[in-house]
């Protein structure tokens, strides 16, 4: 037995899959550049997250240490683990800076050691290519008085 033929069947024409065609690539073109876009993206999320365990980290080091009575900011450096020289590739340098709390005032301020009242204000700064990627403060009291 034969199968029935269809008169009115025809075939897709060179014009119609032309036209598909051109609209495939131009819906694969739209999505080039969004693709591009989410790829910087994760990059910069990387970095960003990067650096923030780094100074995460580093301030953990620093407020399970014990306070150090007129610390210098090489001080608690000096018996962290993070440095300079275990940063990836891309962070160019951490810095921590110091502010000593004054009893009569209740602002911390930019001070010498000198001025050590048992509470000091930590900060620790992530920079990535000179700039600055992350910051992070706490305060560390002496608990020992």
């Amino acid at each position: 037995m034969r199968p029935p033929v269809f008169s009115d069947e025809k075939g897709v024409s060179l014009i119609e899959l032309l036209l598909s065609l051109a609209i495939m690539l131009t819906v694969f073109t739209a999505f080039l550049p969004a693709l591009s876009t989410a790829n910087f993206s994760l990059n910069v999320v990387r970095e960003r997250v990067t650096a923030e365990n780094l100074a995460r980290t580093q301030l953990e080091c620093i407020q399970h240490h014990p306070y150090i009575n007129h610390a210098t900011p090489i001080s608690y450096t000096n018996v962290c683990t993070i440095t300079n020289a275990t940063l990836p590739a891309y962070y160019t340098d951490l810095s921590i800076s110091y502010w000593y709390s004054q009893t009569a005032s209740t602002q911390p301020f930019t001070s010498t050691a000198s001025l050590d009242s048992g509470m000091q204000w930590i900060t620790v700064t992530i920079y990535h290519n000179g700039e600055p990627a992350f910051t992070i403060a706490n305060y560390k009291a002496n608990r020992d008085d």
